[in-house]
């Protein structure tokens, strides 16, 4: 059985709900001040309640203040993929290897996933990934350029590309 522990750190986009398990980052969600449902979605799709455990969150919480610091690009995080399944878990993967401070299109990310026009199925996999920041869905934008939405928060997607970008969106 898996021993699963969480930790609340804040983060300048709100606060951020950290989940692990045995084998690594289960979940890291972004709440906005809205923590205890999304542990109670997260204790629902694990089958049980993670325990508050702040020490065992640590390493992710440093990682995340230095990524918000600028001081980082890539998260050296094990990512436990339990929760993500069948082309969400391909599309994912594929959003893993967008670099920092770039974009690409949810139609070219279908392309890298092995599914060419499911960029539908790639926005749902975005929207729903239980790895937010971590795996960088907020650099996945429209075929037209705009930056399309971030879980009802595109002012959070705009935040986080203009951290990695000042200049702009970039291509």
């Amino acid at each position: 059985m898996t021993n699963f522990r969480y930790a609340v750190t804040t983060t300048p986009v709100g606060d951020a709900l950290i989940a692990l398990g045995d084998e690594g980052l289960v979940a890291l969600r972004l709440g906005e001040g809205r923590i205890e449902h999304e542990l109670a979605a997260l204790s629902h799709e694990l089958g049980e309640l993670p325990t508050l455990d702040a020490g065992a969150a640590a390493p992710v919480a440093r990682q995340l203040a230095e990524y918000f610091d600028g001081d980082r690009r890539d998260f050296d995080v094990e990512l436990d993929w339990r929760l993500v399944r069948g082309f969400h878990r391909d599309a994912l993967r594929a959003v893993v290897d967008i670099p920092y401070g770039e974009t690409a299109s949810y139609g070219e990310v279908a392309i890298s996933a092995g599914r060419p026009g499911a960029a539908r199925a790639v926005g749902t996999a975005c929207r729903v990934t239980p790895f937010s920041l971590v795996v960088p869905v907020h650099r996945v934008i429209r075929a037209d350029g705009t930056i399309g939405e971030y879980g009802a928060r595109p002012e959070v997607k705009r935040f986080l590309i203009e951290l990695e970008n000042p200049e702009g969106l970039p291509r």
